[in-house]
Parts: structure tokens; sequence; C-alpha cells
């Protein structure tokens, strides 16, 4: 498998830029900065340079709303209405926060059912203190727990399975998952860095409609791609160490956006990898699916 050489699609200095999401109804890219407690939105064909909103809290991922986004930030879950920043509602409280304290929220999607899985990361980063939660009908309900930093989360086209990782293990587990129901089964390692040979740990991740997964190495400079089976199909090298979510988006759903981080790097670093902290582009071999919405 093989794709396009990587681009810079929009020049930032992000600190940990994340989650990019692209709606299809809007022809918008989303994506945030979550140390910062930036949003940005960027229509590609505009022309223009992205909208950027300051939320005031770290924003870990984002969902497609029905007039507006949803938002986790580090202390619950809000509704950004349209236009942005004209009005934010807070849904539920995270219940790993403390005032300025705890765990954040980080990575997650809605299912195609509608409903939000979103996951925590261990204020440490290493403490098996964080969890996998699944929001719908209003309820915050914790599916999994003893995790350290919740990532990659991603469902399979036919609906069959629920990919997650928790950062540190190195591991991408695979669980069967019930559409109509919600329910996941217990985890089985199906890729393994360690065993692939691969540097950096899984961060956030994309599937696209053959069933392929596209996960970024943070801390290994490349996205890779694993057919659905688990078998390493791609390995392509970003101008950066710290890639850190790829998301489908364009007309045709053909480019692979790409988040990427400043944070962890010296002044070497800096020097060293200007394009660091940008937002970058690749034409992807193979179209990826549409976000469904929450409901």
């Amino acid at each position: 498998m093989t794709g396009g050489d990587i681009a810079v699609a929009v020049e930032l200095e992000m600190s940990l830029g994340e989650c990019p999401l692209w709606s299809v109804l809007h022809q918008t890219l989303y994506w945030v900065d979550i140390n910062h407690g930036h949003l940005y939105a960027w229509r590609p064909d505009s022309g223009r340079a992205p909208q950027r909103v300051e939320l005031g809290d770290k924003v870990g991922c984002l969902a497609l709303g029905e007039d507006g986004l949803l938002a986790a930030t580090a202390p619950g879950i809000d509704r950004l209405e349209f236009p942005l920043g004209s009005k934010r509602e807070r849904l539920v409280d995270n219940p790993e926060w403390r005032q300025g304290d705890g765990n954040r929220f980080n990575d997650g999607r809605c299912d195609a059912a509608g409903r939000f899985w979103l996951g925590t990361l261990a204020a440490d980063e290493a403490s098996p203190s964080a969890a996998l939660y699944c929001f719908a009908e209003g309820k915050l309900e914790r599916r999994r727990s003893g995790i350290a930093i919740s990532n990659g989360l991603a469902f399979s086209p036919d609906g069959r399975w629920l990919y997650h990782t928790d950062s540190p293990t190195r591991r991408i587990l695979r669980h069967s998952f019930e559409v109509g129901s919600g329910v996941i089964g217990e985890g089985e390692t199906w890729v393994d860095l360690e065993r692939e040979g691969l540097p950096g740990v899984p961060d956030g991740a994309a599937v696209d409609s053959d069933g392929n997964y596209w996960s970024a190495l943070y801390g290994g400079g490349r996205v890779v791609c694993f057919s659905p089976e688990g078998r390493l199909l791609a390995s392509h090298e970003v101008p950066c160490p710290h890639p850190t979510m790829v998301a489908f988006g364009g007309p045709e759903l053909s480019t692979l956006y790409i988040t990427t981080a400043t944070q962890h790097l010296d002044k070497g670093g800096w020097s060293r990898w200007p394009l660091a902290g940008s937002l970058l582009s690749m034409p992807a071999p193979i179209a990826g699916l549409a976000e469904p919405q929450f409901i």
C-alpha cells in the first residue's frame, strides 16, 4: 500500500494538536490543541486561515452534534453550538476531575448508533487510574478501568469490532462490539508494536473504508496502517517525532489529516523539527468513512 507525500496543510505551533474530525455536511475539519484549550475549524477550500476558539479548559476530543460539536474538556463534556464560541452547555461532569487537577478526558469518537465513546488520561500518564466511558442518553457509563492513557478508539466498518489502546502498553486491543446494544467484549491483543519492531506508542487512529486501521505513533515519527487482520500494510514517516492522530477528510474523504505536537521537544528539537505542531496531510490510498453524529 502506498500513499502520497506528506505536506503541511496548516502551519502552526500547537503544543498538543489532537482529534482531527471531518464534517461531511460542513466540509470542515475541526481539531484541538489540548494543552492550550484551543478549538480549530477550517474549510480547506476557503483559502482562509482556520478559525480558533478559546475554550479556557484542556480539551481532549470532539464529536459532531446536530447543530454544533461536543467537546470533552477536562471538567466535563460540553455542547458547543454553531457559530462556535456563541453558546456552551455542560452536559455531564468528568467523574475523574478535581478542581484544577485529576484525570482529564483524552481520545474519543462516536459509534454508528451515535454514542460518544471517550477515555481519560491519568494525571501522571502512568498510573492505571484512567478509564474508558460511553456517553449516551445523558448518562456517562464506565466500561473499562485500569488504564493509564486511553487512546486509539475506532470502529470497524461492519460494526463488529471496537479498537482501543492503553498507549504505554504499546499494544492495540480489539474488542467484540454490538452496535445495537453498545456491549463490548474483553479485549484481545490485536497489534503489538514490540512484535512489529515499531517505535513510539499508539496514539489516535482512524479506520478507512476497507477496514484498515491507521495509527499515529507518538514518539515514533510515523503513521502506520494495519489490515483488519492486524498485518502491517504501510509505514509513513512524518517530519516530526510526535504525530498524534489521523482523520480522513476532503470532498471524497481521500485526504489523511495528521495532527502533531511540540510538547516534549527541547530547543534542539524545535530547530530540528520546524514543522512540529502543524497540521499535516497526505493523499490517502483508500478513502475514509464519514464520522457518525452524536444522537
